[in-house]
């Protein structure tokens, strides 16, 4: 894989790069609530710029349906980009149109574009091969070099992200490959004991990486909604909280092959408990309880683990070589059920272990919470695409920019 090191030294200057970068930021109406993605991309951009490249920044955000919303306009991260840049960012309201061509022919040499949401256009997400074929032809008569520098969308096979970097010539930003040599110490050169912390509201959205990592991790710590359904594998009632019972014969596989391969699953002692979910604009505080994780009342919702789990999970956290935490281990977004993904960020920080917070809702509650990012080896900036290298698979983003 080419690095953007390699394109610097042949030369980029009055050349018209192409950055896929991961602006998918987080917006309340125009409001970016969490600038972690565009901080992270910041330092290819400005290697560019100062090289004198014409920097042309493409990137998704949500999940509009293949046409123009304002809801999902990348307006604001342009602006957040130029201010992090210390530079003007110009911006085209639209992908390939007349409004990208122009502001992408008015780039001087050291100058910064942003294009319009990638996925405004329906050819960026087509499943149809000669569709997606032909956005990335319109894409690739923009620029001159294409740089992939976009983590968080490098398991998706779209235009931008596939199909483009084999019409131009190509190398990986300052973030992937950051990201890549993280996610290698996590899979090739592990220093152990090795525990995975894992959270989140589905069991199904992990079930792969649970698979692979039987086979590599010494200990597996569970919270957030998925663990009742692991609960209730186990025959424990689990009241209102958030059950997926089809997976309730995976997990119990999973649980038997643990045991048997000598992996420790570790599971809740203690769980935080109310009569329903928190209300998360007002955050009013409601009427919660902890209660033993095997004697759940009937009629009540987990919301976070307990007490006692945050302390049994911060020394099994202790002695560790490597942490790999994704997931949060409840509703952090309330005050009321924050304590226990609060106390498992703390866990890594006082460890010794290489620490990777695996991007999504873990790396957003590191910063909702306020604790210091530096403080840990590595955040990710892509939650699915990080699991699914854990998983093993080839990410369609990642081989296309090898050569």
């Amino acid at each position: 894989m080419k690095t953007i090191d390699q394109l610097l030294a042949e030369g980029v200057a009055g050349k018209r790069v192409f950055v896929r970068a991961d602006l998918n930021v987080p917006l309340d109406g125009t409001t970016i609530t969490d600038d972690g993605r565009i901080r992270a991309v910041q330092p290819t951009v400005a290697r560019l710029a100062e090289a004198g490249a014409r920097v042309i920044v493409a990137s998704h955000l949500g999940r509009p349906k293949g046409a123009p919303d304002p809801a999902f306009s990348l307006a604001p991260a342009a602006a957040r980009l130029g201010e992090l840049l210390g530079a003007d960012v110009a911006f085209a309201s639209d992908t390939v149109g007349e409004s990208a061509q122009g502001v992408v022919a008015a780039l001087a040499d050291g100058q910064v574009a942003v294009l319009e949401n990638l996925r405004f256009n329906p050819g960026e997400t087509a499943k149809d091969d000669a569709e997606r074929g032909a956005f990335a032809d319109a894409l690739a008569g923009l620029a001159d070099l294409y740089v992939g520098d976009g983590f968080g969308a490098v398991h998706r096979k779209h235009a931008s992200v596939y199909d483009l970097p084999a019409r131009l010539p190509h190398a990986a930003g300052l973030l992937i490959a950051t990201e890549v040599g993280v996610l290698k110490k996590l899979t090739e050169d592990v220093k152990r004991p090795y525990a995975v912390v894992l959270g989140g509201s589905k069991v199904s959205d992990k079930l792969g990486v649970i698979d692979h990592l039987l086979e590599k991790a010494d200990r597996i710590l569970v919270g957030g909604g998925m663990v009742f359904t692991f609960l209730k594998a186990q025959g424990h009632e689990v009241g209102s909280s958030l059950l997926q019972e089809d997976q309730i014969p995976a997990v119990q596989e999973y649980l038997k092959r643990a045991e048997a391969r000598g992996v420790e699953f570790v599971l809740p002692v203690d769980v935080r408990v109310a009569a329903g979910f928190p209300d998360l604009r007002t955050k009013a505080p409601s009427d919660s309880e902890v209660v033993a994780a095997d004697a759940m009342p009937a009629g009540r919702m987990g919301l976070d683990i307990g007490p006692r789990t945050s302390e049994l999970y911060a020394a099994k956290l202790a002695d560790a070589g490597t942490v790999f935490w994704n997931g949060p281990m409840g509703v952090f977004e309330h005050p009321d059920y924050a304590e226990g993904t609060a106390a498992v960020a703390q866990a890594l920080i006082d460890s010794q272990a290489f620490t990777v917070v695996g991007g999504g809702d873990s790396a957003a509650a590191v910063r909702i919470l306020g604790f210091d990012e530096n403080a840990f080896g590595h955040i990710s900036t892509g939650g699915g695409a990080s699991l699914e290298y854990l998983e093993g698979k080839t990410l369609p983003g990642l081989a296309a920019l090898e050569d």
